[in-house]
């Protein structure tokens, strides 16, 4: 049955090339909005059409600075109060997703805050993809439509007609991650074990499974400094790898990851546009998500199942 209320998409400013496209393959365009900003940098937002009766969907990555999540904040509480049926936060990159639980005494838990924050200001759903910790989604009272970047990942692989496939896991945390590609993709599965003393910095790393003479493929939701995938990545070639290649859903991608990628024995990077690019370099290669969110947009708009969408 299709929904009564009209539908409206807007994007923030740290999102906007990649809902462009998402609109495009959606087959409408984007709404008009627009943002003023005070010489101290407070800004706020307003919609330049009316939203009222509509079901509002809301396209921003809150990767840093912090101002990209309150802009979007500001969007949802906007929308709000001029009467929007329904707020969907379409949030591709779901920053603070690495602070998801306790793990020493009075620290933050910044994901659970953030769920607050989004739900005090009045979304009635979320869609998100490839999250760093599944339970995030348990922070939320409101719907969560959780997307993964495997619906574009696999075919890449499978494409690429690899022998002696090893899907490898940069850390821990993503061994359950890695192991659902390695058992979908029938291949063998490594672990790199590390030990961090701190954030962004590795202090040791082992392999753990059989890598020589083999094409590895490290699988990871996220890359930031770098840091640890390049030097899994070396390690690897250094042990006997026949090639390596590493697929990251968000390229965060900052401090010194260009180069380290660059220099790295890494032949190839593939990622995704959930957030945009700084540098082009010959190894990152950049598969959009836009034909995928257009296409949940459009399910979650009529009522329809989207589980049928992912691969796993």
């Amino acid at each position: 049955m299709p929904p009564k209320s009209p539908i409206k998409i807007f994007t923030g400013n740290a999102t906007t090339e990649l809902a462009t496209k998402i609109t495009s393959s959606f087959g409408t365009e984007l709404g008009k909005k627009s943002i003023f900003k005070y010489s101290d940098g407070e800004f706020h937002t307003c919609y330049d059409e009316s939203v009222r009766g509509c079901t509002v969907f809301l396209i921003q990555s809150t990767f840093q600075p912090t101002d990209n999540l309150f802009e979007l904040l500001l969007m949802i509480d906007a929308a709000k109060r001029a009467s929007a049926y329904k707020i969907v936060a379409v949030i591709p990159y779901f920053g603070f997703a690495r602070q998801d639980r306790k793990d020493k005494p009075r620290i933050s838990i910044g994901a659970k805050l953030v769920a607050d924050l989004l739900e005090a200001a009045g979304i009635d759903r979320l869609m998100t993809m490839d999250l760093h910790a599944d339970q995030i989604q348990g922070f939320f009272n409101v719907p969560v439509d959780h997307m993964y970047a495997s619906t574009m990942f696999v075919p890449f692989i499978q494409k690429l007609n690899l022998d002696n496939l090893v899907i490898a896991a940069p850390d821990m945390g993503a061994s359950k991650r890695a192991n659902a590609y390695a058992t979908f993709l029938k291949a063998e599965m490594a672990i790199c074990y590390k030990l961090r003393k701190k954030p962004n910095v590795v202090d040791q790393m082992r392999i753990i499974g059989d890598i020589k003479d083999k094409n590895v493929i490290i699988i990871d939701d996220m890359i930031d400094t770098a840091g640890t995938l390049t030097m899994a990545a070396n390690m690897m070639k250094d042990n006997g790898a026949k090639s390596v290649r590493a697929m990251a859903t968000h390229p965060v991608l900052s401090g010194p990851a260009y180069d380290r990628i660059e220099h790295s024995a890494i032949e190839e990077l593939i990622t995704t546009d959930t957030i945009p690019i700084k540098k082009q370099i010959d190894k990152i290669k950049v598969l959009s998500v836009a034909d995928l969110f257009a296409d949940v947009i459009n399910k979650v708009y009529y009522y329809q199942s989207i589980s049928s969408t992912f691969i796993f």
